[in-house]
């Protein structure tokens, strides 16, 4: 079949390069000239492991290309897939649905033939329905259908998600739409993937409801790892044995330093103002965001007591910036509350994180950048485990100990054991929801 993917942001780009794997014929169409030009090219403006490769392949064999012309790229397809931003609005916490109206209403104007659009940008129940006004308002003569096809791509996971998905979720009106729509994701129907067709309400919803319960779920385990540290539990110990239960599941239960990313953040905020708008506040929902946003704020109090209530002229080597690892995302990461903490405590703060650089260096002013955790901890006072990176998960703690000039360990992400951190020299530990150890304090 023949695509148009508008946007090229991680929906989008994923989305596109993806279904030309599957063989369809798709454009990825983008108003930036630089990025489409960087795309022609081979390079990739967001780090998602894989897809430099797969991009390359489809585009040799003819089923991918980039254009900066939505008309042609719409004029030719069965399918056109909205992708664009939904940022959070300024003000008012809904999701701001500028790009995709906007969006809408370009692609009205190229409509030839019968056409499915697509919506695939998380979007409030009723979006899609406007949508469809706003094309008919355009164009009342054109020939198409409106469609709900959300992602749930793991930003660092995407490719995988996307080929081998726990379930494809598509809202249409009508049997034509449905039809398109499967023969677009037929070879998932192939391999008996979950494929669940339902009203475009429903389908919006799901979106909405799977995030807020995922963030649920995090912030949950983090409260209760807050609780274990009052009482001297071990969070580990805890999440593995809630987690057997088949009901509750071992995933999403790892204790952290709050969620954040492109989703969790402002989908739990979104679907707390569509519940306001009408009349029926996601109580659950709110309190979730209220604790995440708390939890950020302890996370800068624990490296406070780690370096004895203040890091002024501190030097703090931290371990990770970006909200999660196989990412170059920044959004709502943790870092972008406990750094500006540190700097503005008055602490030194030296950063090592594989792809954070290239937002990381706007984002975090006043800080050094090094490639090199042993480099980073050289006289510091402190290290901080920020993002699980794997080149952080198997670090030489003693060499790790010997180059600081006081060797003290903030882990909040629980990789290493505090009997671990004690052996290979470090005078003070602490992790979330564990017990940690001063030597001092023992001694």
């Amino acid at each position: 079949m023949k695509i148009a993917m508008i946007g090229t942001g991680y929906v989008g780009l994923v989305s596109g390069v993806c279904f030309s794997d599957f063989g369809h014929e798709v454009v990825c169409v983008d108003k930036d000239p630089a990025k489409i030009e960087m795309l022609e090219r081979g390079e990739l403006p967001i780090y998602e492991p894989g897809l430099d490769e797969l991009l390359a392949k489809n585009v040799t064999a003819g089923r991918l290309s980039f254009t900066g012309d939505l008309a042609s790229a719409v004029k030719d397809a069965e399918a056109v897939f909205i992708a664009v931003g939904t940022p959070t609005r300024r003000g008012d916490g809904h999701a701001d649905l500028t790009y995709v109206y906007a969006a809408a209403e370009e692609i009205a104007g190229s409509l030839d033939g019968y056409t499915v659009v697509v919506t695939k940008s998380t979007v409030p129940v009723g979006t899609n329905r406007k949508v469809k006004q706003i094309i008919n308002k355009t164009r009342p003569d054109a020939d198409f259908d409106v469609a709900s096809n959300p992602e749930f791509l793991r930003e660092g996971a995407a490719i995988d998600d996307f080929m081998r998905p726990d379930r494809v979720v598509i809202g249409v009106q009508n049997d034509r739409a449905s039809d398109v729509m499967n023969d677009i994701y037929r070879p998932l129907f192939l391999r008996d993937f979950p494929v669940v067709t339902t009203d475009l309400e429903s389908a919006e919803m799901i979106k909405y409801a799977a995030n807020a319960f995922l963030a649920t779920k995090i912030t949950f385990i983090n409260e209760i790892a807050a609780l274990c540290e009052r009482v001297g539990a071990d969070i580990k110990q805890v999440s593995k044995g809630m987690g057997l239960d088949g009901r509750i599941g071992n995933k999403f239960l790892h204790a952290g330093p709050g969620y954040g990313g492109s989703c969790f953040p402002k989908d739990t905020l979104a679907l707390a103002r569509i519940g306001q708008d009408h009349s029926l506040p996601m109580q659950i929902t709110e309190t979730v965001i209220k604790v995440n946003d708390e939890m950020k704020r302890r996370m800068t109090d624990k490296i406070l007591d780690l370096c004895d209530g203040s890091v002024n002229g501190k030097v703090i080597a931290v371990l990770g910036v970006t909200f999660k690892p196989n990412t170059d995302d920044m959004r709502d990461a943790p870092s972008l509350t406990i750094i500006p903490a540190l700097v503005g405590g008055g602490a030194k703060v030296r950063v090592v994180d594989p792809q954070g650089l290239a937002e990381g260096e706007a984002l975090l002013p006043g800080v050094q950048w090094h490639d090199d955790a042993y480099k980073a901890a050289q006289n510091a006072d402190a290290v901080v485990i920020l993002t699980e990176w794997n080149e952080f998960r198997a670090l030489d703690l003693k060499r790790l100990a010997k180059r600081m000039a006081t060797p003290r360990l903030a882990d909040l992400r629980n990789i290493y054991a505090p009997k671990d951190a004690k052996r290979a020299g470090f005078e003070v530990y602490t992790g979330i929801g564990r017990v940690g150890f001063s030597l001092t304090e023992e001694d």
